[in-house]
């Protein structure tokens, strides 16, 4: 089995999990390789000189799975890329929260477990996210957590009209709107009051930011929806779309952004049994 070894340098500091990991992997049986998650430019200071790393697509083709060591971003970051490819992303936390990663830090000996065969898969929904201008498709992007629509400065709101297949779901003003899978429901989308879904449903959450409305509240709509989101008719200010934490993407007057059920899957490796629940109390906090 090929196993692709994906660490973050800012969460894995001189790669040491990633490279312990590796040497697991490998007196397992397994092929490895490492790829970054994405371009650090030139800022290369904590990682190995001696280590090599392949481009994302190139270390993908013919892999099991992709091993990626950081917190719910990295693993973010990598599945887009691993969706195209097929491939199954195994997490190992190494940040704050972590609700999608398997494994910690101190549980790399479960590794052998995937050389063996000894694991199953969990699919999770994304989501299509597309931007009209004037009717023509102007970006596209993919969803494993979340699109949020939002103000640019800070001490102002926007006006939003949220629609699904075209009919009026609500309209409000106030700091932006979170549309989410149940994956990203623990994410941005909980922050902002909206409702705890169990990952592996199939729904689609829309939840405002800070609404200026009494009346605006969560929705929680069913997976065949495509919800648009627009500025209000007398909005006049900028807005963002940021899709799973990425680069803001600067919206125009009477754009339109459209979000539906990817057709491809996200799937995540498990190896333990752990219920969400128990995962979702311990990273709470509660006991």
């Amino acid at each position: 089995m090929k196993v692709v070894l994906s660490p973050n340098p800012y969460r894995d500091k001189g790669l040491k999990t990633a490279i312990e990991a590796e040497a697991i992997l490998r007196k397992s049986g397994a092929e490895t390789c490492m790829c970054l998650p994405f371009d650090l430019g030139r800022d290369r200071a904590e990682i190995p000189p001696e280590l090599e790393f392949l481009p994302v697509d190139q270390a993908l083709k013919g892999a099991g799975v992709l091993v990626c060591f950081g917190g719910d971003g990295t693993i973010l970051h990598a599945a887009k890329s691993a969706q195209a490819h097929r491939v199954p992303i195994l997490g190992v936390n190494l940040g704050s929260v972590g609700f999608m990663a398997e494994l910690e830090s101190g549980e790399l000996d479960r590794l052998k477990l995937v050389v063996e065969g000894r694991y199953r898969l969990e699919e999770r929904m994304m989501l299509d996210v597309t931007v009209r201008r004037d009717g023509r498709v102007i970006h596209r992007d993919m969803a494993l957590n979340d699109a949020v629509v939002t103000k640019g400065a800070v001490a102002r709101i926007i006006d939003l009209d949220v629609k699904a297949d075209g009919v009026l779901v609500s309209r409000f003003s106030g700091d932006g709107v979170v549309v989410s899978t149940p994956t990203g429901s623990t994410a941005y989308s909980m922050s902002a009051g909206g409702p705890i879904v169990e990952p592996t449903s199939e729904n689609i959450a829309v939840t405002p930011i800070c609404p200026h409305a009494l009346y605006a509240r969560s929705y929680i709509l069913d997976r065949s929806r495509m919800v648009t989101v627009t500025p209000g008719e007398h909005s006049r200010r900028t807005a963002y779309l940021s899709v799973d934490g990425s680069k803001a993407f600067r919206l125009a007057d009477h754009d339109q952004v459209e979000l539906r059920r990817a057709r491809g899957k996200a799937r995540l490796v498990r190896l333990t049994d752990r219920s969400f629940y128990t995962v979702l109390n311990q990273k709470l906090g509660r006991r």
